[in-house]
């Protein structure tokens, strides 16, 4: 180097800049652009849930409403609740032999306890970022027949409000439900896999049912026939959401069809949608030896809609629980119907008097704005 002349250690200098410079064309399309799609790939998703979690604690940490926030995390919670799930479930079926076991008593205790683990952490997050809290007063399901298979008739009122039962007679009753749910529930992949493989009966409108299909009624009488001692058929004899028009419709339809004393029953429960009746008495036909449970619950009525949940952002709500051990039913169809009106009576009443509180700040605003 200390013979050459300025021009020679310019070229030198030159050349090595040229050798760090544009790779090769089989390197630039076999290594970086797969390395720049991988890393993007890998970024995008890492980052996203970066902003989920930023998003939770932030929800979490801060009063408030922040609702964006509070709906991106619980999304993304749900989305990753789900995946989970999913795998949990590919590995069960995995070690039940690809699907050979996996019906089999050992598998769907092993399906129960992944439903309980997955309800016990949503609702862990759901206390702390929805401010959720959920009380069972009264309501020892499990103590009120130990060792006897249960009909647990419940009221179906509030986004969720299926899943909080669930969880409820999973983890706190220790029972195993078999549910009676709307066919739309399976747009849920992990619902849809998970429920599919317990005993469920998934029921259609009339005229979505495929022809020959068992109607809804038979449908949970099948449900009903394999009741244990630790099972509880779960059914909503709602059918759906309690909402003001569809009450106004059930009420219109009993009256059309004849039924003009059950219709004034049912205009006279402002908190409930008039029971179809033909669910609950297929299940105490098929497994007599069942004892019924009436199940109510108050603390979501406000949330019937998409833009109801998002005003009341945080939900800030006290679910309480209330259920009833019935007494024997009468025989005959006529009777029975009757003592489930009479029932469901009483869970309106109750209801009626677990109101929000009128002096509670919270409840006024609430109450303004609807």
């Amino acid at each position: 180097m200390s013979g050459a002349s300025p021009e020679e250690v310019r070229d030198r200098r030159q050349r090595r800049r040229v050798s760090w410079g544009l790779p090769p064309v089989w390197l630039r399309r076999l290594v970086i652009a797969p390395l720049v799609v991988a890393i993007a790939f890998v970024w995008l998703p890492t980052a996203a849930w970066l902003g989920v979690v930023v998003a939770g604690a932030v929800a979490w940490a801060l009063p408030g409403r922040v609702r964006v926030l509070r709906v991106l995390f619980m999304v993304g919670l749900y989305l990753l609740w789900d995946a989970i799930a999913l795998v949990w479930m590919f590995g069960l079926w995995i070690a039940s032999g690809f699907g050979w076991k996996i019906r089999s008593p050992r598998f769907e205790y092993e399906h129960y306890r992944l439903a309980g683990a997955m309800l016990r952490s949503l609702f862990r997050w759901a206390r702390r970022i929805l401010r959720l809290q959920i009380v069972a007063k009264d309501a020892d399901i499990d103590a009120m027949a130990p060792g006897k298979p249960l009909i647990v008739v419940s009221r179906h009122a509030g986004p969720g409000d299926s899943f909080i039962i669930v969880e409820s007679l999973i983890n706190r009753f220790q029972r195993e439900p078999a549910i009676v749910l709307k066919d739309t529930l399976q747009w849920d992949p992990a619902v849809d896999v998970l429920l599919n493989r317990l005993p469920t009966r998934f029921v259609s409108s009339r005229r979505h049912r495929k022809p020959g299909a068992a109607g809804g009624a038979a449908s949970v009488g099948q449900l009903a026939q394999g009741l244990d001692s630790n099972d509880a058929l779960l059914i909503f004899p709602e059918g759906g959401n309690a909402t003001p028009k569809r009450r106004e419709r059930r009420i219109a339809q009993l009256r059309a069809r004849g039924h003009e004393e059950l219709a004034d029953r049912a205009e006279a429960m402002p908190h409930v949608m008039p029971p179809h009746a033909g669910g609950v008495l297929a299940a105490m036909d098929a497994c007599p030896e069942a004892e019924v449970v009436f199940l109510a619950h108050t603390g979501l009525e406000r949330l019937s809609t998409v833009r109801d949940v998002w005003r009341e952002l945080p939900v800030d709500k006290r679910i309480t629980l209330k259920g009833w051990l019935a007494e024997p039913a009468p025989e005959g169809r006529a009777e029975r119907e009757a003592w489930l009106y009479d029932w469901w009576q009483k869970v309106d009443a109750w209801i009626d008097a677990h109101q929000p509180d009128e002096d509670d700040p919270r409840a006024v605003e609430v109450a303004k704005r609807a």
